[in-house]
């Protein structure tokens, strides 16, 4: 009795798990599947699921129109290189916070975090004279720096979080054997929390990628990334959904592969206590 209960809800839960994950996965599968219709045919009334002419004339559209390669090369330079810095800027961070504390060190934390509760037009105005005194509009170097400097709180958190988890006997023990800050860090401290740090490392990258605002103020052309793109397709004529579509699969399909190939990876880094 009590394992078919138990079996019973292994299956609700299931069936359960699957129908959100599709409610969740749905934009994008209608996304994917308006980019292969005509303009006509996106915004016909009721709309086609599957029984329509597919065609890839939105693509072609697309391709002909923008430099595709150019946005995805500019979003990938902008989303590793402020990931990386981050990483570089946090990891040190995170290990004074979580191995050498202060009274204060939970405040510092607290700080940090909420940086990310101001609005970002809050600040738009300065950041956006500043980079044009220093040369830094539209060009890859300013969105790099402006991104590593929003996803900074959440690196170091996430960082934080994991190294909590390590015994810090451990690191006690290679002081002993005569290991210096930097070997501690580089050599015992990183190691351990590779999945903790590939986790990090995978979720900002999601995060560089998909931000649009500081990416639509601060670049015009020559830096603009994949959010860029899709915004060119917005225009005051009105939307072109099939185009707006395809577009759109173009951006996401880069890190939507990323994020399917890295998925157990990043489950694993998230369950090493992230989320605890």
């Amino acid at each position: 009795m009590a394992r078919a209960i138990t079996t019973r809800r292994k299956v609700t839960f299931t069936i359960i798990g699957w129908l959100v994950g599709f409610v969740i996965f749905f934009p994008i599968l209608w996304t994917i599947l308006t980019s292969f219709k005509t303009e006509g045919e996106a915004i016909a009334s009721p709309p086609h699921f599957l029984f329509f002419d597919w065609t890839l004339q939105s693509y072609f559209d697309v391709q002909s129109r923008s430099n595709y390669f150019k946005h995805v090369m500019n979003s990938v330079v902008i989303s590793f290189g402020s990931t990386l810095i981050g990483l570089a800027i946090a990891i040190p961070a995170a290990w004074a916070m979580a191995f050498s504390p202060t009274k204060r060190t939970k405040d510092v934390l607290m700080w940090m975090l909420s940086t990310k509760m101001l609005p970002p037009v809050g600040v738009l105005v300065p950041i956006y004279l500043l980079f044009r005194d220093w040369g830094l509009l539209d060009t890859r170097l300013g969105l790099v720096i402006v991104l590593t400097m929003i996803n900074l709180p959440i690196i170091v958190w996430m960082l934080y979080t994991y190294f909590k988890e390590i015994p810090g006997e451990i690191l006690e023990a290679s002081r002993m054997d005569g290991a210096s800050l930097a070997k501690e860090i580089i050599y015992v401290l990183t190691p351990m929390a590779v999945p903790g740090i590939a986790s990090t490392l995978l979720l900002n990258i999601i995060l560089a990628w998909n931000e649009a605002f500081w990416t639509l103020n601060l670049s015009a052309a020559n830096a603009a990334p994949l959010t860029a793109f899709i915004a060119s397709y917005s225009s005051p004529e009105g939307l072109f959904w099939a185009k707006l579509s395809a577009a759109s699969t173009l951006a996401i399909a880069p890190i939507l592969i990323l994020g399917w190939f890295s998925q157990r990876q990043l489950v694993r880094g998230l369950t090493f206590g992230a989320v605890k």
